[in-house]
């Protein structure tokens, strides 16, 4: 899995059986592209990070489905679900993407930075209370589903040894169980 010559059609395929290995290396190959492109029209990291753990998703799910074939490259099809994602949640929003500003580098007029650290400090705060944000809506999820992501995503378990602890009979029942806790937690994190 971790070879260079690995083909984008084995990666899928590899992904749908739910290697967690093929996941990791989809997300090395192509989240800095949408990540890129969510900050240049409007978005955040954090943005960026939701847009493409849902475009993650559709991918699994479409994986999933023995008739689908992947007709672009698979950094092509990532990044076009992100955007169509991303439009909509504008749309939802009420609102359009943000362009760029010309002046990029112009801080302030006396050129002291004093923009850019209140910039800085601005999103440590909007940081902290996303932080905040998530801890109350895992509070609110309750259980199986915190133990669950906890398990996955800091633990670092398969989901083979998920299913083992949580009693599942297959790693896929796990899976499909983790995907409703993500979509459970990102309801009540949107929510809050």
């Amino acid at each position: 899995m971790q070879s260079p010559t690995t083909t984008e059609h084995e990666l899928l395929t590899a992904l749908a059986s739910g290697q967690r290995a093929a996941t990791e290396q989809i997300y090395r190959q192509n989240y800095r592209i949408v990540s890129g492109w969510m900050i240049k029209n409007g978005g955040n990291e954090n943005d960026a990070a939701d847009l493409f753990q849902e475009a993650m998703v559709v991918l699994y799910n479409k994986a999933q489905d023995p008739d689908f074939r992947l007709t672009s490259s698979m950094s092509t099809y990532l990044l076009a679900v992100s955007k169509n994602l991303w439009y909509k949640k504008l749309q939802k929003q009420s609102r359009e993407p943000v362009a760029l500003l010309d002046n990029m580098g112009n801080d302030d007029e006396d050129g002291s930075g004093g923009t850019a650290y209140n910039d800085d400090i601005s999103i440590h705060h909007e940081r902290e209370a996303h932080f905040e944000q998530l801890d109350n809506a895992l509070d609110q999820l309750g259980e199986p589903c915190r133990s669950i992501l906890k398990a996955y995503y800091h633990q670092d378990k398969s989901m083979q040894e998920i299913a083992a602890d949580f009693g599942y009979t297959n790693p896929d029942n796990a899976k499909t169980q983790k995907y409703k806790c993500l979509a459970r937690l990102r309801k009540l994190f949107y929510q809050s």
